[in-house]
């Protein structure tokens, strides 16, 4: 490995190639808990796009992977580094190149976090939807990644709805421009959609090009509710599907999560509080007060107490506040092992029940958020720091909960990405065919497989991890 950190070294501006213990340990995986890896050979924090180019070519002409990374907030091992590889760092690419009011679209640099390309573009009169509850510390290359979706999302829709362009450095070393500034534009195959979502296996993404949405006109209403049984909590986000009411937000919390964040922040809860459903419509007028009088009832008719509305935005953030700080808080309980599954609306209460019933055979213990509006379900499963039968049964819970996702017509990530954890389940879901469809994707634009390898899709039978 001495020779290809000479080769960088040497190819590269001073200072961004780190091989010091601390920094490699750092960057060497992700948020994603007992997902494998190895320790890198270099990190290269590359500050533009030249400094990728000569990465990848340096990689390229001694034929060690590299692993793309973000801010590292990840969830499923998809920026894991593999031993002796290059770590490729965007986190210092932050700038946001072009805002296009009239056209409504900027460009940003993939390091750029998620909340700061909203604040700079908020400030035009626009606004960028995606937001994944990591928004203040995810980049936006991350984001593309993983296809994040977000709270909004049920409304909203997901990162690729909003990708419009990219640039990226292939394995080879030449730069792609692909996708287009216009409102419309079929030209040629859609190779945008396809490198969102595909984990920096097929290239690196340096910057994108997202569509935005004029920030007024849009009048948020809260609408929440405290259940008594997480499956009552199921059936009235059943009961807003089957309405027809599309909300801008529809999130669920249970009790372990309430308990978690209350106990952190100093919060009292209302008794026999054992979930919690957040939802949120943002019509302007009388509109808005329809629906959101509308959600009112289905809650209260699916057995919903202490149902409390807010217009205000400051009361709307502070109902919204224990949704974005259940994982943070959970986590000072012990290592997660963060569930991203997807079932059809309509199966959410089933797939509530199946996985209370999975935390008790387990014997583990399984907190459940939910983008429940669009039946995107992460159950969290908490297993005590050192104890490896705990360990092992969470592991059990895990694979359980992804067959019943499948039995129930879900999908085994909804948006946080295969990775590393959940290359089994796309394994199963993904038929021969299309896995032969990826793997000669793959093979036409990494031919030497040295892009994020093992990752996104099972390309071999075997992991290529250390």
């Amino acid at each position: 490995m001495d020779s290809v950190v000479e080769a960088l070294c040497a190819a590269l501006p001073p200072h961004i190639v780190a091989t010091d213990a601390d920094t490699l340990a750092r960057c060497s995986h992700d948020d994603a808990e007992w997902a494998a890896f190895g320790i890198p050979a270099a990190v290269v924090f590359a500050t533009c796009m030249d400094d990728v180019v000569a990465a990848v070519r340096v990689a390229g002409a001694y034929g060690v992977p590299v692993v793309p990374r973000g801010a590292g907030t990840g969830l499923s091992g998809g920026a894991n580094a593999t031993s002796g590889c290059i770590v490729l760092s965007l986190e210092r690419m932050t700038a946001i190149t072009e805002l296009n009011v009239a056209e409504r679209y900027a460009v940003a640099e993939a390091g750029v976090l998620n909340d700061d390309l909203r604040r700079h573009v908020a400030a035009s009169g626009l606004w960028y939807p995606p937001d994944p509850a990591s928004q203040a510390i995810s980049t936006i290359g991350g984001n593309v990644a993983t296809n994040a979706g977000g709270i909004c999302c049920v409304k909203y829709g997901v990162t690729r709805d909003y990708v419009l362009g990219l640039t990226v450095v292939l394995a080879d070393g030449r730069v792609a421009k692909v996708g287009r500034t216009t409102a419309k534009g079929v030209t040629g195959y859609d190779f945008t959609g396809l490198l969102v979502g595909s984990e920096g296996t097929l290239g690196i993404v340096v910057d994108v090009t997202v569509k935005l949405l004029p920030l007024a006109g849009r009048e948020e209403r809260a609408v929440v509710g405290y259940f008594r049984s997480l499956t009552d909590a199921g059936r009235a986000v059943s009961a807003v599907s089957a309405a027809g009411i599309v909300p801008a937000a529809l999130e669920l919390i249970d009790r372990t999560c309430l308990h978690a964040v209350a106990e952190w922040q100093g919060w009292e809860l209302p008794e026999d509080a054992n979930a919690l459903l957040l939802a949120k419509v943002d019509e302007p007028g009388a509109r808005g007060e329809e629906l959101a009088t509308a959600v009112e009832a289905l809650f209260r008719d699916a057995g919903g107490e202490r149902v409390e509305r807010a217009s205000d935005k400051t009361e709307v953030d502070r109902l919204f506040a224990a949704r974005r700080l259940a994982y943070p808080a959970l986590e000072r309980l012990g290592p997660v092992l963060t569930e991203d599954v997807c079932v059809p609306r309509a199966a959410v209460p089933e797939m509530l029940a199946r996985i209370e019933a999975t935390a008790v055979d387990a014997g583990v213990v399984i907190a459940n958020i939910a983008h429940a509006g669009d039946g995107n379900l992460h159950p969290l499963i908490i297993a005590p720091e050192g104890d490896d039968d705990a360990k092992t049964r969470a592991k059990t819970a895990f694979d359980r909960i992804v067959d019943d996702c499948r039995a129930l017509g879900g999908t085994v990530t909804g948006e946080h990405g295969v990775g590393l954890l959940k290359l089994d389940g796309a394994a199963a879901e993904l038929s021969p065919v299309v896995l032969d469809m990826h793997r000669a994707v793959k093979v036409a634009l990494d031919p030497a497989g040295l892009l994020n390898p093992g990752k996104a899709f099972p390309a071999t039978p075997a992991s290529p991890l250390d």
